[in-house]
């Protein structure tokens, strides 16, 4: 795997350093509800701050259609002052006067935020002239927005060719994460993928199928492959169009020599509802007025098995309606069981999306696991396959 340029190929004291940064947090009546993001870059910002860099944060909140009030980046700039324990200034554009003001007055270890980059729709058009003005308030570029590394936007890409480019600790400790996870992982590996639908997740499985060793296969996804193998799913979420779909990759998996574990039962209920009454059933009798909601007894211990010979597991997506006792048994033991291997430093465990990493929350283990990306849709096509174009450009030529 190529090598990555980090901090540590650069010295930053007396650099003004343009660092891209993920601050698109949940918020509540202007107030920062959810402080998760701030905290995973505060490490990068501090360093270069503490080497006496000038530190110069980009970033994009929400989808603005141009300038508008409630997506300014000044609260959060505010609630990013508190965790990182340091004053951070603030400027009311990103480009043009207010910008190049703000930046000409920091001193070595000063921290600056610049105004949201998506008022300006230069941006996620990467356009040259927008990327040459951002490039002009800033000696060296630093990516630690590996949520946004997807997008060939100005921030997240297009500076990395006009600035030399380095990975933050965040962008770096994923990009390690995601090597040790498919790019050079120790083997077997399996991968554990759940979620309502196939749909969404067909280059996924069609790219992993070559990759692991073995691919279980978790919530109403699982339901479109056993529809596909003949097996009655009631009234059960599954895709039924996409049956051939699902033969296509069983198929490929086969070739590819990647055993696929289906649930062996299920957790049926008659209502999609927080504590419906439930019964487990085996595949030949599921009620044909029944709805799967979670993996039975027999299949959790399918999966903890699958889990025990594994040296490295890849995670995305729940194994049943996980947002509704008791259908968040199935996620929850094997999160745990997952968890306690990884502590018996038996099992390289990466987890990442939405979904998992609060089904890992609701577990109370996402802090044991090797590692948890925060970062949904990257960390998505990274799994596809797909070459990220924020990290592309980070590569050592």
């Amino acid at each position: 795997m190529a090598k990555f340029r980090t901090l540590d190929d650069v010295d930053v004291k007396g650099k003004r350093v343009l660092l891209r940064v993920d601050l698109n947090v949940p918020m509540d009546n202007g107030r920062v509800s959810d402080a998760t993001r701030l905290e995973r870059v505060a490490p990068t910002i501090t360093e270069i701050s503490d080497k006496g860099g000038k530190v110069i944060l980009l970033a994009h909140f929400g989808r603005p259609k141009g300038r508008d009030a409630k997506d300014s980046l000044k609260p959060v700039a505010e609630a990013l002052s508190n965790v990182v324990k340091k004053p951070v200034a603030f400027a009311d554009d990103c480009i043009g006067e207010p910008a190049a003001t703000a930046v000409a007055g920091l001193k070595d270890g000063d921290i600056l935020c610049l105004e949201n980059t998506r008022f300006h729709k230069e941006e996620e058009n990467n356009d040259p002239a927008f990327v040459a003005e951002l490039a002009k308030l800033g000696d060296i570029w630093v990516s630690d927005a590996f949520s946004a590394a997807h997008r060939a936007h100005a921030s997240t890409e297009g500076l990395g060719h006009k600035l030399p480019a380095y990975a933050g600790r965040t962008m770096q400790a994923e990009l390690d994460a995601l090597e040790k996870a498919l790019g050079s992982p120790t083997k077997p590996v399996v991968a554990i993928i759940g979620g309502a639908k196939v749909s969404t997740k067909i280059d996924l499985l069609e790219n992993l199928v070559n990759k692991v060793d073995a691919l279980v296969i978790g919530g109403g996804m699982a339901n479109t492959f056993l529809h596909a193998q003949g097996v009655g799913v009631g009234k059960s979420l599954a895709e039924k169009d996409l049956a051939p779909t699902a033969v296509r990759i069983m198929e490929k998996a086969e070739a590819a020599n990647c055993a696929i574990i289906l649930p062996v039962d299920a957790t049926v209920a008659y209502h999609f509802a927080a504590n419906a009454p439930s019964h487990a059933y085996g595949l030949d009798a599921i009620p044909a007025d029944g709805m799967i909601l979670d993996v039975g007894p027999q299949s959790i211990a399918r999966i903890h098995a699958a889990i025990d010979d594994a040296a490295t597991l890849v995670w995305n997506g729940p194994l049943g309606a996980f947002e509704m006792q008791p259908f968040d048994r199935g996620t929850v033991a094997a999160a745990k069981h997952a968890a306690e291997r990884t502590k018996a430093k038996k099992l390289v465990s990466i987890a990442g999306g939405g979904d998992t990493v609060a089904a890992l929350n609701q577990a109370h283990v996402a802090g044991q696991f090797t590692y948890v990306s925060t970062a949904g849709g990257a960390f998505l096509e990274w799994m596809e396959g797909k070459p990220l174009p924020g990290v592309e450009v980070l590569r050592t030529k």
